[in-house]
């Protein structure tokens, strides 16, 4: 009988293919529940998306669904069934539907009628031209789920039918076939304008974000803190941007396939696959827009304390690196709170019950906890680090054996690039003594040689005309915050003696400023006939054989 109705299906039937047909089943086995009147579209064209409180499968074959038949696209009416059964039902309602619009479609003036017969079960039968069908068999399932008498579950399914045979029959006309053509090339070019017009917008904020350019180490940190807040603000429009224009595309190939009867149902299987992609993008997306918007947030409360103690901050260079590395860690907590929270928000929009989650992470977290106390003391460790200010995003350090930069701590690392370029990871719980080379200030420590055969008292006079002079420099007394100290000779030692000198500088500057203080010595010790000293060592011979004389010549090597 099935394969006798199909072989008499015109070509504007091919979408109740097989294919289709069993794609259909499958969709119509996990929508919602309508009401019992179903409420006419304000813009028929539009997607069909009330049907969506119970999308996902149900566990157990004895729980009732409730599902929808749909001509062309639309939800005439919904039967309730045990889930196990649903699909056969839904089959032989859908084939005999099929039959009845095939023959309202391909006559020209049919006359269509439509009884019932029985009172508890009615039965519904369709009449045209001489051929009667019947529809459905209403179950005790299908009104008493809707609390309604099946009287009137009969009328409303009539109703329905009749409505929509000759909704279905007036939009294969020509002429609407020809005005929804219309509608849906007027859609493509609104979707291309204004998709023109966002790219030349993304495009802009492309080219604004270029020119704030990449962070330096030399940028001023209120120009730091602006520069990211302005970049996260944009980088928030880039995005919901991008997803507008996802959102056009998408919304207006939704609404193009509503507007024809032939593919309406595709409009309903592109829904439905697309529902829980859609729902974990939204939250996803939420959480990106939050992650960066806090980001934003926490470099304008930093750029307003700035602002508050602007002088202090200017003369401070060490509260400004503090200030950089609390910004980083807050950055970093938000992350992953926020992201934690999107992650539950998710699980719980695709119907997963997170109560028995969290108390199971609870669980789960007190035997980590037990297993992983080397975590928990990096965290209380890196806590106090930052606490106390013992270093921080730009400091010079040195643990145990390692020294360099620190580039990144968090509460859980530092790491450090040092001058060969490694960059060296080191959990905080190991950090127990550690050298701050740049905690609000520097010094260069210098020990010049002078030969022992030199005049000391003039080389103490020109190593003190030299460092005043330095201090004095314009490109260098930026650098240079006291005088210099001429501590005087502080050792003998191989090569001669030990000349110290201290100069106060910056942090990280002491490098810079004894480098060039050792180059100017140099060029003034050869300009005054100063040579300074080469290694040396004298051998000493003595034999009691010898007379005194003798006792003390020696050789130099």
């Amino acid at each position: 009988m099935l394969k006798s109705l199909k072989k008499n299906l015109p070509l504007t039937r091919f979408l109740n293919h097989k294919l289709f047909t069993t794609t259909l089943l499958f969709l119509t086995t996990f929508q919602g529940t309508l009401p019992a009147k179903a409420q006419p579209q304000i813009i028929p064209f539009l997607p069909e998306i009330r049907d969506t409180d119970s999308w996902l499968p149900q566990n157990s074959e004895e729980t009732n669904v409730t599902t929808c038949i749909r001509l062309d696209g639309r939800c005439l009416f919904t039967i309730t069934y045990p889930q196990s059964k649903i699909a056969e039902r839904v089959e032989i309602i859908k084939t005999r539907l099929d039959r009845i619009s095939d023959l309202y479609f391909s006559q020209e003036n049919p006359e269509l009628e439509i009884t019932q017969r029985g009172q508890e079960n009615p039965k519904i039968y369709v009449t045209i031209g001489d051929e009667t069908i019947q529809l459905i068999t209403i179950g005790n399932l299908d009104f008493q789920n809707e609390g309604i008498a099946a009287e009137t579950k009969a009328n409303h399914i009539s109703e329905r039918l009749r409505e929509g045979l000759q909704q279905g029959k007036n939009e294969r006309k020509l002429e609407f076939l020809i005005a929804r053509g219309l509608i849906a090339i007027g859609i493509l070019g609104g979707a291309f304008i204004i998709n023109k017009l966002i790219t030349r917008k993304i495009n802009h904020l492309k080219s604004s974000q270029e020119s704030i350019g990449e962070e330096r180490d030399d940028q001023p940190m209120s120009m730091l803190l602006t520069n990211r807040q302005h970049w996260n603000i944009k980088e928030v429009q880039y995005r919901l941007l991008q997803l507008a224009q996802a959102g056009i595309w998408t919304g207006s190939s939704l609404i193009i396939v509503g507007l024809f009867p032939y593919t309406r149902i595709a409009q309903i299987w592109l829904i439905n696959l697309l529902r829980i992609p859609a729902r974990l993008g939204c939250v996803g997306l939420g959480t990106y827009v939050a992650i960066r918007l806090s980001y934003a947030l926490i470099a304008k409360a930093t750029s307003a304390l700035m602002i508050r103690n602007l002088l202090e901050f200017h003369e401070n260079q060490r509260l400004q690196l503090r200030i950089n590395t609390v910004t980083v860690v807050f950055r970093s907590v938000v992350t992953v709170i926020l992201t934690g929270s999107g992650f539950l928000i998710g699980l719980s929009l695709i119907g997963i019950n997170t109560a028995p989650l969290l108390a199971g992470l609870g669980i789960l977290g007190v035997g980590v906890s037990l297993a992983s106390q080397n975590l928990i003391r990096d965290a209380i460790n890196g806590f106090f680090i930052i606490l106390e200010d013992q270093y921080a995003v730009g400091d010079v350090i040195q643990v145990q054996d390692f020294g360099g930069l620190v580039e990144n701590i968090n509460l859980r690392i530092t790491q450090l690039r040092d001058p060969e370029g490694r960059l060296i990871t080191i959990p905080n719980s190991e950090v127990k003594i550690v050298a701050n080379h740049s905690s609000n200030w520097s010094r260069a420590d210098l020990l010049i040689p002078v030969a022992y055969d030199a005049d000391i008292d003039q080389a103490l006079h020109i190593v003190k005309d030299v460092a005043e002079a330095m201090a004095k420099d314009r490109q260098w007394r930026q650098y240079i915050v006291d005088e210099p100290e001429i501590l005087g000779v502080d050792n003998f030692a191989e090569r001669g003696l030990i000349i110290r000198v201290w100069i106060k500088t910056k942090p990280l500057k002491q490098w810079d400023v004894s480098r060039e203080f050792r180059r100017r010595l140099k060029n003034e010790f050869d300009q005054q006939g100063l040579p300074l000293p080469v290694p040396q060592q004298k051998i000493w011979f003595r034999d009691d054989n010898m007379t005194n004389k003798d006792q003390t010549d020696h050789i130099v090597v």
